[in-house]
């Protein structure tokens, strides 16, 4: 393990042979149940670093935390075929990655897109999941939310520093997060942009926005909640925004009004999708996780 970062990098084969990235934190052989963090569609692992670090570091109970990076973001290859940036094929490489770190059952934190997927691993995997935190997403996604991610993806201007770069992103997204500090700003920007290869650049692959335009957004969305009753036997933390144009009250409201055990939280002052580094966010996610792992015995 890396002193200075807290986890270690581990690289994996998705069935098409593309490579794979996630960070690993905390002890490998832990007897603690393990937690998988998903990202945002144009987000890395990076964005759950806190969360991470804390459950990883834990005195009581350091535990296995594996936070992924989706095909075409972060440290995991891009794939040449924009296509394949699909949720179905993005299972697939989360059924990998699982097999091949040797988890058979972890609680799941999932953001935006990274909730879509947990609830399609509960119809393709239900045995895996002991326990869900849904970051700012559930069963019926709110289009205004779609609208706003499109005109973005892949279509930020260039900033030439990270400071610039949390300028950009104020700008863009101050009405969701109007509480955020400079510092956090900032820190947005470096898990937007890299500059591992010289200049910043986007951290993902922007043919990514090929993908939200082919989205009809006139057209209805499917709703999921077939997916999110597959996980009635399990304890669920779900988290909105309050500012959120993607997770409507409503069906935060219902979430919890459906399943046995959930328990909702609304972040003040946050947007899509609520930053999760907060000493309460951390503590109401490790609440959860211990609740989790009480049930899975």
């Amino acid at each position: 393990m890396t002193f200075d970062t807290g986890f270690v990098s581990r690289f994996f084969s998705a069935s098409d042979g593309l490579r794979l990235h996630a960070r690993d934190y905390g002890p490998l052989a832990s007897p603690a149940l393990p937690v998988v963090c998903l990202p945002g569609f144009a987000r890395t692992a990076a964005d759950f670093h806190e969360v991470a670090l804390a459950l990883s570091q834990d005195e009581a109970k350091p535990r296995r935390v594996l936070a992924a990076d989706y095909r075409g973001r972060g440290l995991s290859a891009y794939d040449s075929n924009w296509k394949n940036y699909d949720i179905r094929v993005e299972l697939d490489d989360l059924l990998q990655v699982l097999v091949a770190a040797g988890i058979d059952r972890a609680v799941f934190i999932g953001t935006s897109r990274g909730g879509l997927l947990t609830m399609a691993l509960a119809a393709a995997r239900p045995a895996v999941i002991k326990g869900v935190v849904f970051n700012d997403v559930g069963p019926v996604i709110d289009a205004r939310g779609l609208l706003r991610i499109r005109g973005y993806v892949g279509k930020l201007p260039q900033p030439r520093s990270f400071s610039e770069g949390a300028e950009i992103l104020k700008r863009l997204s101050d009405q969701q997060f109007p509480l955020l500090g400079d510092a956090e700003w900032e820190l947005m920007a470096r898990r937007t942009w890299t500059d591992r290869d010289g200049p910043l650049r986007p951290d993902y692959d922007t043919n990514l926005m090929k993908v939200l335009e082919e989205l009809d957004l006139e057209a209805p969305l499917p709703v999921l909640w077939p997916y999110f009753d597959a996980l009635q036997g399990v304890p669920i933390l779900a988290i909105r925004g309050a500012n959120s144009d993607l997770l409507a009250e409503k069906t935060l409201t219902e979430m919890a009004e459906r399943h046995p055990d959930c328990e909702t939280h609304v972040a003040p002052g946050q947007g899509h999708a609520p930053l999760l580094g907060s000493k309460d966010m951390i503590r109401r996610i490790g609440k959860l996780v211990a609740r989790a792992e009480r049930r899975a015995g």
